[in-house]
């Protein structure tokens, strides 16, 4: 089933209305559905490298307003909605763990999740759930979806179709190695 609905979304890229359509998948991305704007992204650079910027930012608009979505899902109707999203997705466990540690590390969450391979919408639904302070939420939403809509454009549009294995296969281990680098750099520095 998840593979059909790749295929669809992957059709999507050639429709004549394919940015509406990038900004909804990439809208309901950030709440509940499972497949990332990155599929749409891709063929779409690809087709038309001078709207590699635009792209980029019409999925960061939508993502950071799904993640809103995600947000009001986790503040207000967590137990209805956001509790089955996420013991759908196997986190429902871990959940009161997380939640009494979460907005003491919530700026690196967000921004862990909005840039590796991890689901941003468990995030998302998270934040809201835990309270993390909303300016805190969508300043670091932005931030991360800007670094990995951007960085994704800008490799698509400087080098073309053979980037693309790498973008799909490496980036998301790319990003989660940057990440673990950073967050090592400040523990050294405050530990040093």
């Amino acid at each position: 089933m998840l593979k059909r609905l790749y295929d669809r979304t992957m059709a999507l890229a050639d429709h004549p209305h394919a940015l509406w359509w990038l900004a909804l998948v990439a809208f309901v991305e950030s709440s509940v559905f499972p497949i990332p704007p990155d599929v749409l992204m891709i063929p779409m650079i690809l087709a038309r490298p001078s709207r590699a910027w635009l792209i980029a930012l019409v999925a960061l608009v939508a993502s950071v307003l799904g993640g809103l979505l995600g947000y009001a899902i986790g503040a207000f109707a967590f137990d209805s909605i956001g509790q089955p999203i996420l013991s759908s997705l196997g986190k429902a466990d871990a959940m009161e763990a997380f939640n009494s540690k979460f907005n003491d590390f919530g700026f690196w969450a967000v921004l862990v999740a909005g840039i590796t391979p991890f689901p941003y919408k468990v995030i998302t639904i998270m934040s809201g759930w835990t309270g993390m302070p909303l300016l805190t939420f969508v300043a670091t939403s932005i931030l991360a979806r800007a670094l990995r809509f951007f960085v994704v454009a800008a490799l698509l549009r400087a080098f073309g179709a053979p980037i693309r294995d790498f973008i799909e296969r490496r980036l998301g281990l790319m990003f989660t190695l940057f990440v673990a680098l950073l967050i090592g750099g400040f523990v050294i520095v405050k530990y040093l």
